[in-house]
């Protein structure tokens, strides 16, 4: 019930300008995946939870990601990122709301090349990022690709001496998202 009221409410309020609709677009499936690597042992998980909208008109986009929607192989880390690292009782969710910035208008035959800025927000801290993404356009559809790294001090996710080496200090995240027209 919260991830859904949290989803209208960005929806509503990231979106509020009425622009075109045929410019504006949803999320129809995707991944978002993480990658640590550290000494000891390697980290991945992925997830397929994502809510997510782009209106092109306006360069808007907003993701809501809920944590607990992270799989691992090992159900141990699993367990442990929830309860321990992410807290996701406290944090169920992650959140960005941005901007798409890019010098011309999007070429919709092609692969785009953008910046998308805005607030990331995990484990209740908020920063402001930057990073860089791509965009194109295949059959209707809008395919959104980005690559940046999360410094686990920056949200105040703790590391407990006891796993330092086995937990890395950033991870790698990736976004790869399929959007089709929102009706």
């Amino acid at each position: 019930m919260k991830f859904r009221f949290l989803i209208t409410l960005l929806l509503i309020f990231t979106f509020e300008n009425g622009s075109k609709a045929q410019e504006k677009y949803e999320v129809r499936s995707g991944i978002i995946s993480f990658f640590s690597s550290a000494p000891f042992e390697d980290i991945y998980a992925e997830n397929n939870q994502i809510k997510s909208i782009i209106d092109l008109s306006t360069g808007e986009l907003a993701f809501v990601v809920p944590i607990p929607g992270f799989v691992f192989k090992k159900s141990l880390m699993q367990t442990h990122f929830n309860k321990k690292y992410l807290e996701s009782y406290k944090f169920p969710t992650a959140t960005f709301t941005g901007k798409l910035i890019t010098d011309s208008s999007f070429d919709k035959q092609g692969l785009n090349l953008v910046m998308v800025e805005g607030d990331l927000q995990i484990h209740g801290v908020r920063l402001k990022i930057k990073e860089a993404g791509q965009i194109s356009f295949v059959k209707g559809e809008v395919m959104v690709t980005s690559e940046f790294k999360v410094r686990l001090k920056d949200f105040n996710i703790k590391i407990p001496r006891l796993v330092i080496k086995n937990i890395a200090e950033e991870v790698l995240v990736k976004i790869n998202l399929t959007y089709t027209e929102l009706e």
